[in-house]
This record gives C-alpha cells, structure tokens and sequence, in this order.
C-alpha cells in the first residue's frame, strides 16, 4: 500500500471524509464534499501515523523548523517534527501562525507568527505543513509569514489536496507536495449547482452556520 493509499484509508477510519451533502468551506465557497479533519486528531497514533509518512518523505531536505497554521496544522507541525527529530537525529523545532482577530471576515484573517514565533524561523530552513488544501489560500498566508520573518520555506507539504489543478507549486511559489489527493469542485456561492436546486446548507459540518448568520443578518 502507497503512501496515499495509507492516508485515504486512515481518514476513512476516523470518519474523516463526507459526502453527499451541501457544505461551506473555510475559504467560503461551496461544495459536496467535506473532509472533517478534526475527525483525526482524536486518534493520536493514526494522527502519528500520518505525520510520519510526511517526515520519512522530507528527511532529506535538511529542515530545521516545522510550521503549521492554527489549528490542526499545531498538532501536524508537533508531530512531524517529533519524527524528523528522531529521523535526523537532531532537533527539529515546531512552532505555529494564528489568526489575527480584526474587523476583517473569518475567511480573510490572515495568519500571523505571534509569541516571538518568528525569530524562531528567522534565517532557517522551514517546512510549512498543512492537513487540508480547497484553494491553498490558508497555507499559502503561512508560506508568506515565513518569508516575511526572514525564513526559507523549502517546502509545503499536506495530508490532503483536493484541488490539483489550481493548488501546486506554482501557487506556492515553493514546491507543494501531498500525501494524497481528494479531487472536490468547489464554488462560489453565485455559481453553487447545490444553492440553485435549494439543497439545505449542512450547519453541522463546516461553515455553514456562520454563512447562514450572515445572510439572516444582510435580511
């Protein structure tokens, strides 16, 4: 079994992936699928498992910090590093960005280093990890704290991605890897096929609550 077979199996398991449904993304847009990667975290070895498939695939890359975005990305950055550490042999640090908490929407907040994070990063060799990318929009704030706290992303690397064709390297502007890959449209609002067909937006699962607050709110 590959990597990404592994990946896909584990999520499974933990109920991780749902289908069927009329789901708001944290990037705001719609879709069918939801991959609730909070569904994983609970499973500390299979949450353990993964994280060490990313770092015996970067062993090699000479890092020297790991960074996630809260939250998820807190418990994949511990987790790799503590495998890189013990891979290398040497003391792989692991820190993380949050959001900052302005007038701005939930889906603009940008990702900030706070708690002096960022000297931790300052002129060393980062991996920025990530357990979900829909747009790429989360990580790719993340790449940029980085370079802009003097760091040197050598690369991204992420438990899922589900949209291929538009998140890449080239996206990044720094190589992108996944442990598996989850193709899943994504739209906006105006263009959602579910919202036209009047299928009730899931408020459970995702960020269908808060869109639909704020549409009560705009009436």
């Amino acid at each position: 079994m590959n990597y990404s077979e592994k990946t896909l199996k584990i999520l499974e398991k933990t109920g991780a992936i749902i289908v069927n449904s009329h789901f708001v993304y944290t990037s705001g847009k719609h879709g069918s699928v939801y991959i609730r990667k909070d569904k994983l975290y609970p499973y500390t070895l299979l949450t353990s498992k993964v994280c060490e498939l990313i770092a015996r695939q970067v062993k090699d890359w000479n890092i020297e910090v790991v960074v996630g975005p809260s939250i998820g990305g807190i418990i994949l950055s511990q987790w790799v590093a503590y495998y890189l550490s013990k891979l290398t042999k040497k003391e792989i640090l692991s820190v993380f960005t949050e959001k900052s908490y302005d007038d701005k929407e939930v889906y603009d907040r940008p990702q900030m280093f706070k708690r002096g994070y960022d000297q931790l990063v300052k002129n060393k060799r980062v991996l920025v990890v990530e357990d979900l990318t829909t747009t790429g929009a989360s990580v790719k704030k993340v790449v940029d704290q980085v370079k802009e706290a003097k760091g040197k992303v050598v690369g991204v690397f992420v438990l899922l991605n589900r949209n291929p064709k538009e998140v890449n390297s080239e996206l990044m502007g720094v190589p992108f890897h996944a442990l598996s890959v989850f193709k899943a449209d994504a739209y906006e609002p105006e263009d959602c096929p579910l919202c036209k067909e009047n299928i009730r937006i899931n408020t459970e699962v995702g960020h269908g609550k808060e869109y639909m607050e704020k549409i009560k709110a705009k009436n």
